[in-house]
This record gives C-alpha cells, structure tokens and sequence, in this order.
C-alpha cells in the first residue's frame, strides 16, 4: 500500500522545522495558513484566483485591523 502524502500544515510543519525556525514563527506561520483555508471555505488554492487572496487581505485589514507591514511576504 503507497503510503499517503502529509497534510498541507504537516508539509509546512516540517519545512519551517527543516529551516530552524522558532516554535513561535512556526505556530504564527500555521495560524496565517488556517486562517486563510477557513476564510474560502476550505477551498484548493488551485480553484482560487487572486480576487480570493485580495479579499482574504483585505478582511484581515478591515475586519481584523491587520497592518499592511504584516500581511507583506518580503
């Protein structure tokens, strides 16, 4: 039987444990991730477009008082 791939967050898990991070980076990064899943619903990232990001940002902005500095990837 092929074993099953890891879970998205489990895949994120191990690649910030990979990469050394705090176990503070780690459950902030985990959060911003469920955060987003659970905003569209649980939909696949594939299914979305870039009008669904937009309005995850913007409802961390207005609904949430989310600064931009946060939100920024870089």
């Amino acid at each position: 039987m092929q074993e099953c791939p890891n879970k998205l967050l489990e895949q994120v898990q191990d690649t910030i444990r990979l990469k050394d991070y705090s176990y503070k980076i780690e459950k902030s990064y985990i959060d911003w991730i469920r955060r987003y899943i659970f905003f569209d619903d649980k939909r696949h990232s594939k299914d979305m477009e870039s009008a669904e990001i937009e309005a995850f940002l913007t409802h961390l902005a207005v609904k949430e008082n989310v600064t931009a500095s946060t939100q920024n990837p870089s």
